[in-house]
């Protein structure tokens, strides 16, 4: 089984963010488990390698420019976070986090389920509502790093539950 993500086509409009007009979504296929999504979201989301904490820094340097939320701002309001997204819903197969800001309204959306082979599915779709200008050319120059980030930590993520479903060496 890989541990590779798929980019897959998401499924929009989404009742998460109905008035989405930027989404992406990539699927991964794990060794069949009883991990919630919210156990998976905190898993892939609340520890970032150090090279996106690097570009999350340059990120809030840039943005902060323009009057836009950092990442440290949704924490500082004490709303439930999973890495430094506000929780926004949570059920045993789906958890969804985001906030609005002025530029753009942004929901990431765990979703995980059983397949009929034995497998486990996760599901991680990012929804975008571009609000002005500054929201378009802001998603247009993250695309790149976004999809890197979403494909490393789904992967780790595939990573980590594969050893851990693993039969002892002998």
């Amino acid at each position: 089984m890989s541990a590779r993500p798929l980019m897959v086509k998401p499924h929009v409009p989404h009742p998460a963010l109905p008035g989405a007009d930027w989404a992406d979504c990539y699927e991964l296929q794990v060794p069949k488990s009883d991990f919630t999504a919210i156990a998976a979201a905190r898993a892939m989301l609340g520890r970032f390698p150090l090279w996106v904490r690097l570009l999350l820094r340059l990120r809030d340097a840039v943005t902060g420019l323009f009057g836009l939320k950092s990442t440290r701002s949704n924490t500082a309001d004490k709303l439930e976070t999973i890495g430094f997204f506000p929780v926004v819903s949570k059920s045993a197969n789906q958890v969804v986090l985001g906030f609005d800001d002025r530029h753009l309204d942004f929901r990431v959306v765990i979703d995980v389920r059983d397949d009929d082979q034995g497998r486990r599915l996760v599901d991680a779709t990012t929804l975008v509502r571009r609000k002005i200008l500054l929201g378009r050319i802001y998603i247009a120059l993250i695309t790149p790093f976004h999809r890197l980030i979403v494909a490393t930590m789904l992967a780790d993520f595939g990573k980590r539950m594969s050893a851990v479903s693993l039969p002892p060496s002998p």
